[in-house]
């Protein structure tokens, strides 16, 4: 894992190569199986490989060419807010796969209700968008272990990406972008680049 994560980067420019669908399900999967707050999983990955689309998508990415030169583009989108509906859906299913009575979750699912439902509707949506974060890390992190090349991308509206993909109908709201590919050795400038990141002696707390 740590020689991978040293290996990859935020790659500036990917040369169009397509990338193997059984290394994108995978990268895919690493995302579902990520932790989250009570394991609500409140998001959303759209895969988007349509040409025409991506291209759309370029100018509201500030033309970041990685959006069109990618094999596939994923956006993590987060629940626009949490709802009971929301909740029961999630105890429900939970429940019929461990073969449980969907009322072993009743008191712990009025709990959330009574926390998330008294919140406004964007702290609820940056709630979810953490949530977002951590599969998101994941599958950067599943993307080196296959050799695929990922970039992490918040540089887009999310306004004019949410109207294009009609997310606020489907009750989400973008938050990261992660294209994948592979890097065009010859044309990306930050390929041979010394890999930096702040000391461990500096980062790291210790209280013993």
């Amino acid at each position: 894992m740590l020689e991978t994560l040293k290996w990859r980067y935020a790659t500036k420019k990917m040369n169009g190569q397509t990338v193997a669908q059984e290394k994108i399900d995978s990268i895919l999967e690493a995302a579902r199986l990520a932790p989250t707050s009570s394991g609500l999983q409140p998001f959303k990955i759209l895969v988007i490989t349509n040409p025409e689309l991506k291209a759309k998508i370029q100018p509201i990415a500030f033309g970041q060419s990685q959006i069109v030169d990618s094999s596939h583009l994923l956006l993590f989108a987060a629940w626009d807010k949490y709802t009971a509906e929301r909740i029961h859906a999630v105890f429900a299913h939970t429940a019929a796969e461990r073969g449980i009575p969907a009322s072993s979750f009743d008191d712990y699912a009025t709990r959330l209700k009574n926390m998330y439902l008294s919140q406004p509707a964007q702290a609820n949506f940056e709630h979810a968008a953490r949530q977002a974060y951590i599969a998101f890390g994941l599958a950067i992190a599943a993307a080196a272990e296959l050799q695929v090349d990922a970039t992490p991308m918040e540089g887009f509206d999310n306004t004019a990406l949410d109207a294009l993909l009609g997310l606020p109908e489907q009750g989400l709201k973008s938050v990261t972008l992660l294209p994948l590919g592979y890097r065009d050795q010859e044309n990306d400038w930050l390929v041979n680049q010394k890999k930096v990141r702040i000391p461990k002696e500096e980062l790291v707390m210790k209280f013993a």
